[in-house]
């Protein structure tokens, strides 16, 4: 036990350690996850053995239910909502066109059997939203014609619909008859589609009407609630993946208290997730094996990238009036990822008899992917001319924030406070800083320039948050004021601080003091002294 949390610590730091040299270089950072799994794996330099698909199935599926529910709930529903029909089309229509042309292609020209090639066709017709996010994130990838957040809607929204696809196909290479497919497809839709809603809407009634106690216990909620909107479904024959991403892009659009942090807490724990199942699928991987998948791998790999993407994306976007750049871009950005290889896993511990590796050639492609279309997204992007320098790619994701943030202060007045027995109009302050409330015992004030301030006020202001500029630092330091430190029973007239150097408080048992030139630092004292550098 003490060993594997060991591993498993020395991996997650080696992946963090990861990041900085995958955006060094250029290269996604998903594939260093997996070239650490190769490396720790089997044919890898530790030779950690591990064969175990049903394990990883088990590990991997439940990883993507927070990459669903992620892909939801962090996209802004008012930045897609003009491109969501086209976006849905790519990622319900377009998904069944990938899969059916690749799977027809994969057996006409390469010679698998057809129900196999259609089994390859399902497995990769999604694209993948962990990739799509990160690179257009990281590089800061705003593009014209709302084209990000049609990217982003449509990877986040289609591996439910490949997910459906791959069990359909599995049925039917089963042996299934048509009644069991025809109610297959029905409670894969319906029921996913159904309690997507239920559970989206009744937690974002009960976030809006009920008071957590305490920090945190929301983050919890909304964890159980993707558990839940996933299971629920699952249980009943349903599509889990797309009921806890429609549950996921509800709660993520209603007006909750602290979705700002909530969305950081879910990309902290999709992260996670991303790195688990990408380290797990290359630790699955046996190098060994691939030289032999590789000519059916970039056969395919090619065929996807340059035939099918490209005249599907077509027959969706131009009825739209899609530019032909745009077109090119989004044909481009077809990576295909995670999602991918676990309905690789799925395949190939299921019943199903197979005459090829699905699971290797699944890996070699998704690589392939992943190192050139995620390499080079960026640089087509620019060559195509879709950059939109005028925009902010973040305003597509739910964490962004059009309002500049600001902070909030609270003055007590006391009798000799020069507010004290003053009206609100005769008060001189900052035009920047603004009394948004007065609390006067139990009542909640709001501020009018009739209003008259009294001993006991607490006034409320509140200002714009210092955006310190680059290479600017705002250092806080607390000092503990012993019997020895030179501050002690001294004024802070007397104390000879430079310029550079404030005392901005003062913590004197329960009492916190806003300090003044007069105002006498005691032994037992808490100061909090900022320190300025440029």
């Amino acid at each position: 036990m003490n060993v594997t949390l060991l591993i498993g610590a020395i991996v997650i730091v080696a992946c963090v350690l990861c990041n900085r040299l995958a955006n060094k270089i250029g290269m996604p950072l998903l594939v260093m996850f997996i070239a650490l799994g190769m490396i720790f794996g089997s044919d890898g330099l530790l030779k950690i053995p591990f064969d175990d698909f049903s394990f990883a199935e088990q590990i991997c599926s439940a990883a993507l239910i927070f990459i669903m529910f992620y892909g939801g709930f962090g996209t802004k529903w008012s930045e897609a909502k003009p491109v969501a029909v086209p976006s849905v089309l790519l990622s319900s229509l377009g998904t069944v066109l990938t899969a059916v042309l690749t799977g027809l292609i994969t057996w006409l020209i390469l010679g698998f059997d057809m129900w196999e090639g259609l089994l390859v066709g399902a497995v990769l017709s999604s694209t993948d939203a962990a990739s799509v996010f990160s690179i257009l994130r990281t590089k800061k990838l705003n593009l014209k014609y709302r084209t990000a957040s049609m990217l982003e809607m449509e990877s986040g929204s289609n591996d439910p619909f490949a997910y459906m696809l791959t069990v359909l196909v599995l049925t039917f290479m089963n042996g299934s008859g048509g009644g069991s497919i025809a109610y297959d497809i029905f409670a894969q839709i319906v029921y996913g589609v159904g309690f997507g809603v239920i559970f989206g809407v009744a937690a974002s009634w009960f976030m809006r009407h009920y008071n957590f106690e305490g920090e945190g216990f929301d983050a919890i909620f909304v964890f159980a609630v993707a558990v839940l909107a996933y299971v629920i479904p699952v249980m009943l024959g349903g599509n889990g993946y797309l009921s806890t991403y429609l549950a996921g892009i509800i709660l993520g659009n209603t007006k909750i208290g602290a979705k700002k942090r909530l969305v950081h807490f879910f990309d902290g724990v999709t992260s996670l997730m991303q790195v688990l199942i990408f380290f797990l699928l290359g630790l699955l991987c046996f190098p060994s094996h691939m030289p032999g998948m590789l000519p059916w791998a970039i056969g395919i790999a090619l065929i996807l990238t340059f035939v099918v993407r490209p005249l599907v994306v077509t027959l969706i976007l131009k009825p739209f009036k899609a530019t032909w750049p745009q077109i090119a871009l989004v044909s481009w950005a077809g990576l295909r990822g995670a999602s991918s290889i676990v309905f690789a896993i799925m395949a190939t511990v299921s019943s199903v008899n197979t005459a090829n590796d699905v699971f290797h050639i699944v890996f070699c492609i998704v690589l392939f992917s992943i190192v050139l279309q995620g390499s080079l997204l960026p640089w087509m992007s620019q060559k195509l001319k879709m950059v939109d320098e005028s925009g902010n790619v973040m305003k597509t994701f739910n964490d962004y924030s059009d309002e500049r943030e600001v902070q909030f202060i609270c003055s007590k007045i006391g009798s000799s406070h020069p507010w004290c027995g003053k009206y609100l109009n005769e008060i001189e302050t900052p035009t920047d800083i603004l009394m948004v409330m007065i609390r006067r015992g139990k009542e909640r004030l709001i501020p009018r320039g009739e209003t008259y301030l009294e001993k006991g006020d607490e006034v409320v202001m509140c200002a714009s948050e210092y955006q310190a500029k680059k290479g600017e630092e705002l250092h806080l330091v607390e000092v503990i004021i012993d019997a020895e430190h030179q501050w002690r029973d001294k004024e802070l007239h007397e104390l000879g601080l430079d310029q550079e150097t404030l005392i901005l408080m003062i913590q004197r048992g329960e009492e916190t003091i806003i300090p003044r030139g007069n105002t006498k630092i005691c032994e037992g004292d808490m100061v909090v002294v900022r320190e300025y550098n440029k």
